[in-house]
């Protein structure tokens, strides 16, 4: 896999925090392009990363094997558009993590058919500890699904889909899912602030226990209900707390957040989708 040829098109964040993990990770500087039209984010990642770098996108993808479309999804059917020629050229892979941008409208936008991963990270990524979910076309053979899952894998855990419809899930879940911790956190704090503790107190308090609770999890064989009853002795103060949660109705409104996010995640798939002037 190190010896195939990236091309990053767009070299925003989640580019930049995938080309630092792939490099990390020992792959050559040098097998990796990135275009974006803004000379001074190609002159931080050339100066970060040795990376090469140009602001245009047909020559870019025309040196890769494996095509990374970075650039936000309302960019996307104006990028894949002019990319057309090098679905016949070069045959490239193709994998984007436009968030909500299905592989049907992006097999119309290239042109035609082509091996197309849609991948959802999320934006742990920057800090090496994404989640990302991937899906592969029929197009895509088993020697390319590996090449997808080896650049994401730079950065965090990764798992297949086997229902591309099961992406949207996925944003709701892993994808918006951060901001919905840093919400618990951010309520988490102001309670202990309102109950006397001062604000870096309360502030490394709720971290250390958020990233406590997540190390706990992911290191035990036993599933999150389990791991909640354990700590939640009977008659105690944990116990008292996670009553007035559910009292709260705290299950239905992450039901409902989920539910939220996947519909907005269908919405704009059918408006980004759409092919209008």
């Amino acid at each position: 896999m190190n010896e195939k040829t990236l091309a990053f098109i767009g070299g925003g964040n989640m580019a930049t925090s995938l080309i630092g993990g792939l490099i990390a990770d020992g792959r050559n500087a040098q097998t990796i392009w990135v275009a974006d039209p803004d000379r001074s984010k190609l002159d931080a990642l050339h100066h970060r990363f040795s990376v090469n770098t140009t602001p245009d996108n047909l020559q870019a993808a025309q040196e890769a094997e494996v095509v990374v479309l970075a650039v936000k999804p309302q960019q996307l059917r104006t990028v894949a558009t002019g990319l057309k020629s090098v679905v016949t050229s070069s045959q490239p892979l193709w994998l984007t993590i436009a968030a909500g941008i299905r592989i049907p409208d992006l097999e119309r936008w290239l042109g035609g058919p082509a091996p197309i991963v849609r991948a959802m990270p999320n934006t742990p990524a920057l800090v090496q500890a994404g989640a990302t979910a991937l899906f592969a076309n029929a197009q895509t053979n088993p020697q390319q699904r590996q090449m997808a899952e080896s650049v994401l894998r730079a950065v965090g855990l990764t798992l297949w889909l086997k229902d591309e419809n099961l992406m949207e899930v996925v944003t709701a879940l892993s994808g918006s899912g951060p901001a919905y911790f840093f919400l618990v956190m951010e309520a988490m704090e102001k309670a202990a602030i309102d109950l006397g503790l001062d604000d870096s107190t309360a502030r490394l308090l709720t971290l250390e226990t958020a990233f406590g609770a997540a190390k706990m999890a992911l290191e035990s064989e036993e599933d999150s209900i389990r791991l909640r009853q354990r700590v939640t002795s009977p008659g105690g103060t944990t116990e008292r707390a996670i009553t007035a949660l559910e009292e709260a109705n705290i299950r239905e409104a992450f039901a409902h957040a989920l539910r939220a996010a996947r519909d907005r995640t269908r919405e704009l798939a059918e408006e980004l989708g759409t092919d209008h002037a």
